[in-house]
């Protein structure tokens, strides 16, 4: 299998340590990994944006800095690519865990089997909020190169417009295999680049700093309305409002009166026309975030895979012959 990895570090304050582990396995391993430093901090869509620059394959696989890439990921990945015509983005199945990969603490599973998803709107607004966590995200390099832009930096949410760009012409795939790990217990520290900052505050998770990230998120639905000329704003909308547990439940220990607040200041963005949104945030002030949290996490693993919820476009699954059906 014929891959590269590309380290792109971002004038982090641990700069030091990283570029001597990353040019020890760039000795070992010249034709493979190659190691860059930016001049100045990007922030995290700006980085993403360089490290396309610098690749060279077909495909770029993103991961975080702290998640870690599940056995088998890339061979998955590169018999989809084979397998389906002109794909142009890969949507992952992931995993959750504190200390022990072996140990996941949730799985993120969509669908069932494996799925074809035509190109336009439908495909659009399915992958829209399942590709928010980055790590295992595939999309095909020139294509997000060609749809290479700065105007959303500072939303940590870059490959959203990728993805959104690319599957109006371009068809997806989708995987049940976990391709990822995601590493629990940790803040991010974004804020430090000059987009991020009065955005996002290094180390924290405000309440703030969450309204602005649903903030960027529904800025780049509407964008890809206007630019595509597609109707997929409220599709969107709604979707991330049926789903919209995760971006409550990051607020959700912090007193009443402060959560109250927060909860007005994202419905206020239009989510208080789903339904399931009040379903969320009255079960999270009724019962804990932790009771909340594994009532969730049982009710993913009796089904295998997320719950569905609204009218969720679910592309052709693949059968068993290898061929493309109706699911």
């Amino acid at each position: 299998m014929n891959y590269e990895i590309v380290i792109c570090e971002d004038a982090s304050p641990e700069r030091e340590q990283i570029r001597e582990v990353a040019e020890q396995y760039a000795t070992a391993y010249p034709s493979q990994l190659s190691y860059h430093e930016n001049k100045v901090n990007l922030g995290y869509d700006g980085n993403l944006r360089r490290l396309v620059e610098l690749a060279r394959g077909e495909y770029v696989l993103f991961m975080g800095n702290d998640d870690l890439l599940a056995k088998g990921a890339l061979a998955a990945v590169a018999a989809a690519v084979r397998v389906h015509a002109d794909v142009g983005v890969v949507l992952r199945s992931y995993d959750s865990f504190y200390d022990d990969p072996e140990r996941p603490v949730q799985i993120f599973r969509y669908f069932d089997s494996e799925s074809f998803f035509p190109a336009g709107t439908q495909t659009i607004v399915t992958f829209f909020r399942r590709c928010v966590f980055i790590s295992g995200m595939v999309v095909r390099r020139a294509s997000a190169h060609r749809h290479s832009t700065n105007r959303f930096d500072g939303t940590l949410l870059y490959q959203q417009h990728l993805v959104g760009q690319i599957l109006a012409n371009e068809n997806g795939v989708y995987l049940p295999q976990i391709l990822s790990h995601h590493r629990l217990g940790g803040t991010p520290d974004f804020g430090n680049s000059v987009a991020e900052q009065g955005r996002f505050v290094p180390r924290e998770q405000t309440p703030e700093s969450s309204v602005h990230f649903m903030c960027g998120m529904l800025r780049i639905a509407s964008d890809l309305e206007q630019t595509l000329g597609l109707p997929v704003y409220m599709p969107i909308t709604k979707d991330i409002g049926n789903y919209s547990y995760p971006i409550l439940s990051i607020q959700a220990d912090r007193s009443i009166g402060e959560f109250l607040l927060y909860l007005w200041q994202i419905a206020k963005l239009g989510f208080w026309k789903v339904p399931m949104f009040y379903i969320y945030a009255c079960g999270l002030l009724m019962l804990r975030r932790s009771t909340c949290d594994r009532i969730i996490a049982s009710l993913k693993r009796i089904k295998g895979r997320a719950p569905v919820l609204g009218n969720v476009y679910a592309g052709h699954a693949r059968n068993q012959t290898g061929d493309k059906g109706k699911d």
